[in-house]
C-alpha cells in the first residue's frame, strides 16, 4: 500500500473530526516500520503535509481542512471521489470483520496425563 492509499485510510477512518498532519505522519510511519527497514520520519511528514497542502486547494478537492490549523478530512459534501472512497473503505472493513468458520483444535496435549 502506498503512502497515499494509507493517508486517505487513515482520513477515512478518522471520520467528520479530521485529524491533524502530525497524527496522520505518526500512523503513515508506523504502517511502514518494519524489522528491516525504518523510513525518515521527517521525510514521511513532509511527504504528508505536501500530499495534503495540494489535495485540498479547491473546493471539489479530495481532501479538505477542517478549520484548525493542520487538520484535514475527506471532502465529502464536494466530492464524490471522497464518497467512493468512504463506501470501498467500509466494504473492505465489513470483509474483514466476518468471523471465520471455526476448526476444532486437534492437537495433542503435551502434559496430558502426566500428574
Amino acid at each position: 500500500m502506498t503512502y497515499d492509499q494509507q493517508i486517505l485510510k487513515i482520513l477515512t477512518e478518522a471520520g467528520e473530526r479530521g485529524i491533524s498532519v502530525q497524527n496522520i505522519s505518526r500512523h503513515v510511519y508506523n504502517l511502514n516500520c518494519t524489522f528491516f527497514h525504518k523510513p525518515d520520519y521527517e521525510e514521511v511528514r513532509s511527504y504528508v503535509q505536501q500530499y495534503l497542502l495540494k489535495n485540498s486547494k479547491s473546493q471539489q478537492s479530495l481532501i479538505e481542512s477542517t478549520g484548525q490549523r493542520g487538520c484535514y478530512r475527506l471532502n465529502t459534501t464536494g466530492s464524490k471521489d471522497a464518497q467512493q472512497l468512504m463506501l470501498l473503505f467500509r466494504d473492505e472493513t465489513v470483509v474483514s470483520d466476518e468471523p471465520s468458520t471455526l476448526q476444532e483444535d486437534m492437537s495433542l496435549d503435551l502434559f496430558d496425563g502426566m500428574i
